[in-house]
């Protein structure tokens, strides 16, 4: 159940869904723990039905248009979130890593709130899901999803951000095989930057 007031009504559509690290750490400036994303995602749509329409993993929180073709989309996204949690606290834990205790010590604190943690809780509770319901709200979050990296200055071209599927729209050639959307309808971008910024 979500906590933020956000359900998935129907778990057959697919949402747009944010993940964000408790306490808004920093975890995923490290390459190999975005990595693991990469890979969890991966097989997830390999295996557990996942249809990823795009994404973009920032410094300490992730956006992505999902969708289960199997018709469970809350149980795929719990599942990919326990997964990701203990894999990446295990590599905290036994990986070089000069913010070990630092960032351990937090995620121990944050589990003290919830009954059902045992030890760490990695990712917040709730992921505020927004049901896709027409082909203009789906470019529209794909815009806010891509230029993300741009807003924060990390590049000048969403693009040129290979953590996310902004690259996949321009060359089909992202780090992530997805599923590409459907061409936006006539004039969705024309009153935004969206193109230039995407474009190389």
């Amino acid at each position: 159940m979500q906590t933020d007031g956000y359900k998935i009504r129907d778990q057959s559509k697919p949402h747009f869904i944010t993940l964000t690290i408790v306490d808004w750490i920093d975890v995923f400036t490290r390459k190999r723990y975005k990595d693991t994303i990469i890979d969890s995602l991966q097989y997830c749509i390999e295996h557990k039905g996942m249809v990823v329409f795009g994404f973009v993993i920032m410094s300490n929180h992730i956006h992505m248009i999902i969708q289960s073709d199997q018709n469970d989309l809350s149980g795929l996204i719990r599942d990919f979130k326990k997964h990701t949690a203990k894999t990446i606290i295990n590599q905290i834990q036994l990986e070089p890593e000069s913010r070990r205790k630092w960032m351990l010590d937090l995620f121990k604190k944050a589990s003290t709130t919830h009954n059902r943690n045992k030890e760490f809780q990695f990712w917040k509770y709730g992921n505020h899901p927004e049901e896709i319901y027409s082909q203009k709200f789906l470019w529209s979050k794909l815009d806010y999803i891509h230029l993300n990296p741009v807003r924060s200055g990390l590049v000048n071209k969403a693009s040129h951000y290979c953590y996310s599927s902004a690259l996949n729209y321009v060359d089909e050639n992202g780090i992530l095989k997805i599923t590409l959307a459907d061409n936006p309808i006539t004039n969705v971008h024309s009153d935004n930057d969206f193109w230039k910024s995407i474009t190389w």
